[in-house]
């Protein structure tokens, strides 16, 4: 599959998706012809988003960053059930296209968020997102 039919299954999966925070953003694609045998390190991931390399960035793995939104509570209404069905399906589905996934939590306050894993050419694509946290 090619770097452009993973963005386009990433996005369609993501499509109508907002990531919640203080505010909510949607999820746009990315993707990098750059062949990497290794996750991406903090400095990398700061490059490739021309980001300031004094900017912290913490890295998580995509369940945690989740953890919130794609799991059924009890409490949970219907309509919260079934955005957790679709943040389900987006954790899925970039689990099933992309390989050694993590997610860089880049800066502090505005956060900008880059979930990102291998091809299977060995490129990096992923989804990119905010978060505002006070």
């Amino acid at each position: 599959m090619s770097n452009a039919e993973v963005a386009a299954k990433l996005k369609e999966a993501a499509d109508s998706l907002l990531m919640p925070s203080e505010s909510e953003y949607p999820f746009e694609s990315v993707h990098w012809q750059i062949a990497q045998q290794k996750p991406l390190t903090p400095n990398q991931i700061l490059e490739f988003t021309n980001h300031s390399l004094d900017v912290p960035v913490e890295v998580v793995d995509v369940d945690y960053f989740f953890r919130n939104i794609a799991v059924e509570q009890e409490w949970h209404d219907n309509q919260q059930k079934e955005n957790v069905k679709k943040y389900k399906k987006l954790v899925e589905t970039i689990k099933s296209n992309l390989s050694d996934v993590q997610v860089y939590r880049v800066g502090t306050i505005n956060i900008d968020v880059y979930i990102v894993g291998k091809t299977q050419s060995g490129n990096l694509a992923g989804l990119s997102t905010k978060l505002v946290e006070t």
